[in-house]
């Protein structure tokens, strides 16, 4: 039998996969791994959609999902290969004959959120894209808020020297 649960996840899984789309892109900046990642939570949400509290947000849940599915996934690739995150820059494409100047504007955001260290980066995406509160991203990211306030202190200053072209003071890497 069916509970309400599982019905919530059947019903608003398909409006969720631009964002689990993005957010994936964000961790793993290729796209191939973003798809990857989205397809991964979308079936391991409906193997265990009866674990889904009927009425939460769903889209919390599944971030959830998709970062657990994410650092599992770099876990196992460090221990068999030690390699890392791939840098986004190298791989996002964007279309050259379409709003030229947006895009070029784009690809300099990216550029400059990338340079950030991987926890400044997610913490941003997390609250400034995706709109989750300072607690929901703490929860999330499983931090004290005050450590989601840190990061998010340190990265718009870090972004603010990026785009003043000042990177006299050296990027945090501790957050």
């Amino acid at each position: 039998m069916i509970d309400q649960g599982q019905l919530e996840v059947r019903a608003g899984l398909p409006e969720h996969l631009g964002r689990l789309w993005r957010y994936g892109l964000l961790l793993s900046g290729r796209r191939d791994a973003a798809e990857d990642l989205v397809q991964a939570t979308c079936v391991r949400a409906l193997e265990r959609s009866n674990q889904f509290s009927a009425g939460s947000r769903l889209d919390r849940w599944l971030f959830a999902i998709l970062r657990s599915i994410w650092l599992n996934e770099i876990r196992a690739l460090r221990i068999r290969q030690g390699e890392g995150v791939v840098d986004a820059e190298t791989h996002l494409v964007f279309d050259g004959m379409r709003e030229v100047e947006t895009n070029i504007l784009a690809r300099q955001v990216l550029k400059e959120v990338q340079s950030l260290p991987e926890a400044q980066r997610e913490t941003l995406f997390l609250v400034y894209v995706e709109g989750l509160t300072y607690r929901e991203t703490a929860q999330l990211l499983e931090i004290p808020i005050g450590t989601v306030m840190s990061r998010l202190a340190t990265a718009r200053e870090s972004l603010g020297r990026l785009a003043a072209g000042t990177t006299d003071q050296p990027i945090s890497k501790s957050n």
